[in-house]
């Protein structure tokens, strides 16, 4: 598999992300942290509110950009305000997905802090973008399909139970109890 032209993915990539909310966003990037681990043009897009949304999103832009693997993914996750810890976390997994495991559907992640404020969500779940649906989950390019999967904050709790009964238990269990995706004091829903 050939390796892809890496400035051209990522111009793309962008436009994808603009054209799918309808706005222009913000590129940023880490002071600190793991970007000397990440592709040289590598950075997260910060989509304000918008016509799809009233919420931030933040997209990787470039996490696959030059991998020759099945493991083409780029991640999106919401919040209900801008913050930098967010570009944080999808650096972060960015950065595991190239030097350690690569990510991919259904996967678990310890982010290692809480996702916002003092959230007891300190797990991330890797899932289909159910709120968007294949428009925006496929990016085409170069005759490849690249998924860009939503990144779910989960209690660890919450991530045990998808360990001992699967991700479609899981996400059923979002589905039954209502996940307050956005709400970073949200409880733990798995009960006991």
């Amino acid at each position: 598999m050939k390796v892809f032209n890496s400035r051209t993915y990522i111009d793309k990539l962008q436009l994808h992300f603009e054209s799918y909310f309808g706005v222009t966003g913000k590129a940023l990037t880490l002071d600190k942290g793991p970007k000397e681990k990440l592709h040289s043009e590598f950075f997260i897009l910060e989509i304000p509110p918008n016509k799809r949304h009233g919420m931030f999103c933040y997209c990787s832009v470039g996490m696959s950009a030059d991998r020759i693997d099945d493991n083409k993914v780029e991640l999106v996750v919401y919040s209900p305000r801008s913050d930098i810890s967010l570009v944080e976390l999808i650096t972060y997994c960015a950065s595991y997905h190239r030097t350690k495991l690569p990510l991919n559907l259904h996967h678990t992640v310890n982010i290692g802090q809480p996702w916002l404020d003092s959230s007891l969500c300190n797990h991330a779940f890797i899932s289909l973008p159910y709120l968007e649906g294949e428009e925006l989950e496929l990016f085409q390019f170069e005759g490849n399909t690249i998924h860009c999967y939503w990144v779910i904050p989960i209690t660890e709790s919450e991530r045990d139970y998808k360990i001992a009964n699967g991700c479609e238990a899981l996400e059923q269990l979002f589905e039954e109890r209502h996940l307050d995706y956005l709400n970073p004091n949200r409880s733990c829903l798995v009960s006991g």
